[in-house]
C-alpha cells in the first residue's frame, strides 16, 4: 500500500489542515495518509484527524522510542553539536521531534511520498510513487546547489566519506519518496557504528533530521532519481516560496502553480514560521509570497470561515516600528 506521510504537533495546526486539503483535492479523498507527533502537543491536530477516515496519527509507541534513541546516539557522537546547540541542559537535543519522520521506514505503507507540514500538493503523486519501481529514493529539489546546509563543509572526515562530485546527491528533507523497511536492522546497526568511528563529525547540527538523512542514503549507496536532475532542463520546476515568478492557475476550481508552462509538483513554504501563518488565520493582514494559495486550501472545506484581512497589510519580514523596537526592549529588560 502507498500513502503520504507528513510531521506535525498542533503549532502546524492551520498548515497541516492545509496540506492535508492539497493532498485530498491532488489525489482523492481515500488517499491514505499518516501524521507522525512531533511531540506529545498534539490535541488539535488529533482532533482534525479524527473528523478524517483517511488519515492517521501514528501511535506505535515502541516505533517512535526506537528512532528517538537511535538519533539520540547519533548526536551524542558527536564533536561538537552540544557546542552548536548552546543549551546546557544534557537532556536537550536541537528539534529532537524533526526526526519523528524516520518512522515513516517502520511505518503503515510500503511505499510513501513524507511531505513537511509547511508544504502544498499541486500535482498527483502517481509518478513519482511509479519512480520507487528504479529507485529506493526519489527527490525533486535544488538542495544539492547549497550542501552547508547538509553537511559541515569544514569537517575533515567529509572529504574522506564522500568524492566531492557526491555531493550533487543531497537533497532536502523536505519531500522525499521511499519505501518502508528501506533501511534493515543490520544497516542501521552499521550506519551507527560508523558514525561513532568519526563519521558524525561531517553532520551539520542545525539541520539534524535533514544532515543524518542525507548521511544514511549516501552512506548506504541507496539508488537516488532527483527530478531537478534527471527530468529533461525544460521539464523541470522549482519547489521553495522563495521563486517570485511562479505562475497561479487555476484548474478545476483548485489554484495551481506553473514554473513557465511546468505545473509545480508541491510548494515548499520553507524558511516562514508557522506563527505567521496562525496570525494570518487570525485575521492579520501580514504579506507572505504565495498567500492566497495557502488559504484556499486551509479554507478548501471552511470557506466561509476564512478570514477576511482588513487594513493596511504588512510584509512578513518588514523591519519591527519604532513601537514594536521599544516593547521587545522593555521585555527584555524586565
Amino acid at each position: 500500500m502507498s500513502g503520504i506521510c507528513t510531521l506535525a504537533n498542533d503549532r502546524v495546526y492551520e498548515q497541516l489542515i492545509a496540506l492535508l486539503n492539497s493532498i485530498e483535492a491532488m489525489m482523492g479523498a481515500e488517499m491514505p495518509v499518516c501524521v507522525f507527533p512531533y511531540d506529545d502537543q498534539v490535541e488539535q491536530i488529533a482532533a482534525e484527524i479524527d473528523r478524517r477516515p483517511n488519515v492517521q496519527l501514528f501511535q506505535d509507541q515502541a516505533i517512535i522510542a526506537k528512532w528517538d534513541s537511535y538519533v539520540r546516539e547519533i548526536w551524542d557522537a558527536h564533536p561538537t553539536a552540544r557546542h552548536c546547540w548552546n543549551n546546557p541542559d544534557p537532556n536537550y537535543y536541537h528539534r529532537i521531534g524533526t526526526h519523528r519522520r524516520f518512522c515513516a521506514f517502520d511505518g503503515p505503507f510500503d511505499r510513501f511520498v513524507y511531505m513537511d507540514a509547511d508544504t502544498l500538493l499541486l500535482s498527483p503523486l502517481d509518478d513519482i510513487l511509479a519512480q520507487l519501481d528504479r529507485s529506493d529514493w526519489v527527490v525533486y529539489d535544488f538542495q544539492y546547489t547549497d550542501p552547508s546546509h547538509v553537511y559541515d563543509l569544514a569537517a575533515p572526515q567529509l572529504a574522506l566519506l564522500f568524492d566531492p562530485d557526491r555531493l550533487q546527491e543531497i537533497f532536502c528533507s523536505g519531500f522525499y519518496a521511499s519505501k518502508r523497511n528501506v533501511f534493515s536492522p543490520e544497516m542501521l546497526h552499521w550506519l551507527l557504528s560508523e558514525l561513532q568511528s568519526g563519521d558524525a563529525s561531517v553532520l551539520y547540527p542545525m539541520a539534524p533530521d535533514q544532515t543524518i538523512l542525507n548521511y544514511m542514503v549516501m552512506k548506504a549507496k541507496l539508488a537516488v532519481n532527483n527530478l531537478a536532475l534527471t527530468l529533461p532542463i525544460a521539464q523541470r520546476t522549482g519547489c521553495c516560496v522563495t521563486s517570485p515568478h511562479f505562475i497561479e492557475e487555476t484548474a478545476g476550481g483548485d489554484p495551481l502553480l506553473y514554473d513557465r508552462a511546468n505545473r509545480l509538483t508541491y510548494l515548499h513554504y520553507i524558511g516562514l514560521s508557522s506563527v505567521l501563518f496562525n496570525r494570518v488565520c487570525r485575521g492579520e493582514n501580514i504579506k507572505f509570497p504565495y498567500r492566497d494559495l495557502f488559504l484556499h486550501y486551509r479554507y478548501l472545506h471552511q470557506p466561509e470561515q476564512r478570514p477576511i484581512l482588513t487594513g493596511k497589510p504588512r510584509l512578513y519580514n518588514q523591519p519591527p516600528g519604532l513601537m514594536q523596537r521599544v516593547f521587545r526592549k522593555l521585555q527584555l529588560t524586565r
